[in-house]
């Protein structure tokens, strides 16, 4: 199958500070370089796409780029030794949709040094319905883990648990042998989140984790995808030895703490960075996220299959909080 002259794309441009944002055609020349070409089959939709397609944050950091973190499809042309024509691939992040074209298109140009062979056990679809959300979660607990965290320490508390990393994260720690609790303002999905696996539910409206530099502690470990108060108050009440994974910024970009709970109680705070994260160690993760640690309420987290021109509504619904799970991008017709 010969890569089209043009097809169409979700292209977003700035001309004089204007932000726009539309399904085009797109000459293939103009296409990012790679050396995988792949059919696009799906896509998904996660905080940074809704940022990038709205142009309420700055994701892009050269114009004009096709949108999209994530992408799963089939090779159509390879000059790679590890991809050979009908592979069956998926990426996420790897500066997709930040200084190169991204998934909402119907054909991409891929690194091979960052492209993932999809395993057997998964399907294009599940794949994207995973997706980055999925990943990250994988990766917070797989650095938790590596730094000493175990199920018998206690209980691991997930943040903006009814988002797609939240809900994710619930399913894997539970699939994972963990108890999981779970943070959320939207108390009308407590009970979606306990069909997940979270044991109990706090609304974070109510939620008080006092001021002090050490209160009493109520987890063995958290993946916190909310950062500035939250995480602030997570780091006061962890038990000694927990690790807090560090993977979202919904609530802001600060933190105030004080060094006493890491000098007094030796919690580790870990930084997630799922875009960057090392070839080896995704593949590793991917093949995790297709045996022991797959979702098994996959349909019921990611619940919203969209059609390409669902992405503008969708997005605007996620940046107001409207949404919860996860969505995947249904791009080829």
């Amino acid at each position: 199958m010969n890569l089209p002259e043009q097809f169409q794309a979700l292209r977003i441009s700035q001309d004089n500070g204007e932000h726009a944002a539309a399904w085009q055609a797109m000459p293939s020349a103009e296409l990012s370089p790679g050396d995988v070409t792949i059919e696009v089959h799906h896509s998904s939709v996660n905080y940074k796409d809704a940022l990038a397609v709205t142009g309420k944050g700055k994701i892009l950091r050269r114009f004009p780029l096709n949108a999209g973190i994530d992408v799963a499809g089939v090779v159509i042309a390879s000059s790679s030794d590890a991809f050979d024509v009908g592979d069956q691939v998926l990426a996420t992040g790897c500066d997709l949709s930040e200084t190169r074209d991204g998934g909402y298109s119907e054909y991409l140009h891929l690194d091979s040094a960052w492209t993932i062979p999809l395993p057997s056990s998964l399907t294009l679809l599940e794949a994207m319905q995973i997706g980055t959300a999925g990943f990250t979660a994988a990766l917070s607990l797989y650095r938790m883990e590596v730094n000493g965290q175990t199920p018998e320490q206690g209980p691991v508390v997930v943040t903006g648990a009814s988002g797609g990393v939240g809900s994710l994260a619930i399913n894997i720690l539970s699939a994972a042998g963990y108890e999981v609790h779970a943070i959320s303002g939207k108390t009308e999905q407590f009970d979606w989140l306990h069909q997940l696996g979270a044991v109990s539910c706090s609304d974070r409206n109510n939620l008080y984790l006092g001021e002090r530099p050490l209160e009493s502690t109520i987890w063995a470990g958290a993946i916190d995808t909310v950062g500035d108060h939250m995480l602030a108050g997570l780091t006061r009440v962890i038990a000694p030895w927990g690790n807090i994974a560090s993977c979202g910024l919904a609530g802001g970009t600060a933190l105030h703490t004080t060094v006493m709970p890491f000098i007094l109680r030796g919690i580790s705070l870990l930084g997630i960075n799922s875009a960057q994260c090392p070839t080896s160690l995704r593949q590793q993760l991917w093949q995790r996220l297709a045996g022991p640690w797959k979702p098994q309420q996959l349909q019921q987290i990611a619940h919203t299959n969209l059609q390409r021109d669902d992405l503008f509504d969708y997005c605007e619904e996620m940046l107001a909080g409207k949404i919860h799970g996860r969505a995947s991008v249904q791009i080829k017709r």
